[in-house]
């Protein structure tokens, strides 16, 4: 009676052990997907993303939108602004419609992610990556028909 008393006890121990393990071993794989900074983000997502077909140059620029002088302070309070301009590549022309229909929104996303980042971040090609990949990751979520393919920056002064 005693012995399998503690036979019970210690499977229970063991399956307890097993269940708290398996739980943080979850946990871990989420926090470690959770902390990755946007570039990271968006090369797993595009990883997961299927091929897309190649667009023909005249599929392109009838797929694409033009935000023209957005212009904003940066981060850090010493009075640095950027003027920036893009071309926002879409998938379809039903997303084309939908990022158009969205322009203000679009625009204020473009706004708030680089009134958060410093001239540093936003300068030379690593920070062209930066702040493309982040707005990607802010944007796509919105659209609904499509999705975005590419962000080029086509103007940038940064004063």
């Amino acid at each position: 009676m005693f012995k399998s008393r503690i036979f019970i006890m210690v499977v229970a121990i063991l399956i307890a052990i097993t269940l708290i393990l398996t739980a943080a071993f979850v946990l871990w794989n989420y926090m470690d997907k959770a902390n990755q900074n946007p570039q990271e983000q968006a090369q797993s997502s595009a990883r997961d993303v299927k091929q897309a077909k190649k667009l023909t140059p005249d599929e392109v620029k009838q797929n694409t939108v033009i935000m023209k002088d957005v212009l904003t302070n940066l981060a850090g309070g010493n009075g640095k602004f950027v003027k920036l301009s893009f071309a926002f590549e879409l998938e379809n022309k039903k997303a084309k419609e939908e990022f158009e229909k969205l322009d203000s929104q679009m625009k204020a996303i473009v706004i708030q992610t680089l009134s958060d980042m410093t001239p540093e971040q936003v300068s030379g090609s690593k920070g062209f990556d930066n702040l493309t990949s982040a707005l990607m990751n802010k944007m796509n979520p919105l659209l609904q028909s499509g999705k975005m393919n590419q962000i080029l920056i086509t103007d940038f002064v940064l004063q």
